[in-house]
């Protein structure tokens, strides 16, 4: 298979670390959104859920559909691969156990409430379900917002390189 050269790996970081300022700042947008939600008023709850549904679908979704396609050709097109170090191969593989949190905790919870508020209106406040999904996902964030910070110490320390004889 064709590896990328030097040029193409230019692009493919600059690439990259914009898909990344997308999917991190998207989260730590609508993290910040969320913690100023009056939860006692239904307009202003049902409007910060519907600004971090969009958040979600429109900036974060893309920086992580796009993380991932770059992961992949950084995988495949280069001489990096998925585990040829073993700091890569965690990288990609907490990316993907972040992905799946994100799809399948995050995003289920914040849709699951959205429709509560929008079939409940302010019945939806009190209803222990949105409560409990509220504070699940929230904590599902904060799991993903660790995990990013991990990724990216990694990223720069490159730990457990092979040490030379």
């Amino acid at each position: 298979m064709r590896k990328i050269g030097p040029k193409g790996l230019r692009w493919l970081k600059m690439i990259h670390v914009f898909l990344v300022v997308l999917f991190f700042g998207g989260i730590l947008s609508s993290v910040a959104l969320n913690l100023h939600i009056d939860f006692t008023r239904y307009d202003e709850a049902y409007l910060g859920y519907k600004n971090i549904v969009t958040i979600s679908d429109q900036i974060v979704r893309w920086g992580a559909i796009g993380t991932l396609l770059v992961g992949f050709t950084y995988g495949f097109f280069t001489n990096w691969g998925f585990f040829k170090h073993r700091w890569v191969g965690v990288k990609f593989i907490l990316y993907i156990i972040q992905t799946v949190v994100g799809i399948f905790i995050v995003d289920e919870l914040m849709m699951e409430n959205m429709e509560l508020l929008e079939m409940q209106k302010e019945a939806a406040l009190s209803n222990p379900e949105f409560i409990q999904n509220h504070l699940i996902r929230q904590y599902a964030v904060y799991f993903q917002i660790a995990v990013t910070i991990f990724i990216f110490i990694i990223s720069f320390l490159r730990p457990w390189k092979k040490k030379k004889v």
